[in-house]
């Protein structure tokens, strides 16, 4: 069985969608795929009140793994956890207990991706960083780097090969606008080669990829929809909020597609200035309900109300803070990363890295 070890320099990087689509990639040529994430410090309890990595539990299910997808990730990090750890109370060989679910998802299996921490920082309290994981488990280390300005991604892709060393097998750039292409080919890339650093490829930012579906923001934000029909995996890939007059509402509105306004729902003149534009949805805050009207007009157009309870910055402070970790959730999405990812890395070295043919 190969391994192969997926991490990040900086949580939201990326790599749970690298490692969706590797698998479904994996799976797709014929491979035998098993998926585990060793070490989880998000925990998080299913309807069923059972502790295990969300993230996880999602790739397993959506890879159609066989066994109990709660077991994805065999240590979870606790904060009561991490107190008895310090204080040296627990004496739970974890590492142990990471190999053993390691044996078990990788049974009859030909590759094993391994889903590691959210940042080359991290499982160093608990005894279980990147690096020891990765050698332990004899997987050679792939990194994916988000862009976030030209210094710091060749700072970046250096660190990561500082922290894991000859356990590196490569980087992946992510998220790369376009206006920072030319600098990625012409100078990024090839510095990064000549320090020893191989870069299997960089994906250009989607910002359809990123996008939130209102299916998510119904959830995230506990709302309550006002209208007959919602397609739930609707996209919404800019927000905007209606906080202005209505001339000048209607003029931002017309500059964006796909998007989300967010507005009073006493604020009449703003949600029609909404409807005369490409909106997907209307979020409507402070548990204000519109007029019949617009009610009337909303389903006409086939663009969804959502009634929210908190006001309009607790609003756009919840999807701030979700927007960096929506999923490949639908498939419009994930197809579109799968083939993101086959046009612009060097699958067959990555494949040949994984010692798959």
């Amino acid at each position: 069985m190969k391994v192969l070890y997926i991490t990040s320099v900086e949580p939201y990087s990326g790599k749970t969608a690298v490692c969706l689509a590797l698998g479904r990639q994996m799976q797709s040529e014929g491979h035998k795929v098993g998926y585990l994430k060793p070490v989880s410090t998000q925990p998080w309890r299913t309807a069923e009140g059972k502790l295990a990595d969300e993230d996880a539990v999602f790739v397993h299910n959506i890879l159609s793994l066989d066994g109990d997808p709660t077991m994805a990730s065999p240590v979870i990090v606790t904060p009561s956890a991490l107190r008895e750890r310090l204080k040296g109370l627990s004496g739970d060989d974890l590492m142990h207990r990471i190999q053993q679910a390691a044996e078990a998802a990788g049974k009859g299996k030909e590759i094993l991706l391994l889903e590691g921490g959210a940042s080359l920082r991290e499982g160093y309290a608990m005894g279980l960083s990147n690096l020891r994981v990765a050698e332990i488990l004899g997987a050679p280390a792939l990194v994916i780097v988000r862009y976030r300005g030209e210094m710091r991604l060749v700072d970046d892709a250096l660190t990561a090969q500082f922290r894991l060393g000859e356990q590196l097998c490569g980087v992946i750039l992510n998220r790369v606008p376009d206006e920072a292409g030319e600098f990625v080919e012409e100078y990024a890339c090839p510095f990064l080669e000549k320090e020893g650093v191989n870069v299997l490829g960089a994906l250009p930012s989607v910002p359809r990829l990123s996008a939130l579906s209102v299916g998510e923001l119904t959830d995230l934000l506990q709302a309550e929809v006002l209208t007959k029909d919602m397609d739930p995996n609707e996209l919404v890939e800019t927000f905007t909020v209606g906080a202005m007059t209505a001339d000048a509402a209607l003029s931002r509105f017309r500059r964006y597609q796909h998007k989300a306004v967010i507005t009073g729902g006493d604020r009449t003149d703003i949600q029609l200035a909404a409807l005369e534009t490409s909106t997907v949805v209307l979020i409507l805050t402070g548990n204000l309900h519109p007029s019949p009207l617009i009610i009337q007009q909303s389903e006409t157009l086939n663009v969804p109300i959502l009634l929210v309870k908190e006001n309009t910055m607790e609003t756009i402070n919840s999807i701030e803070r979700a927007h960096g970790k929506t999923r490949l959730g639908q498939p419009e999405k994930l197809d579109a990363f799968i083939q993101l990812m086959s046009d612009n890395v060097d699958m067959d070295l990555l494949f040949q890295t994984c010692g798959l043919s």
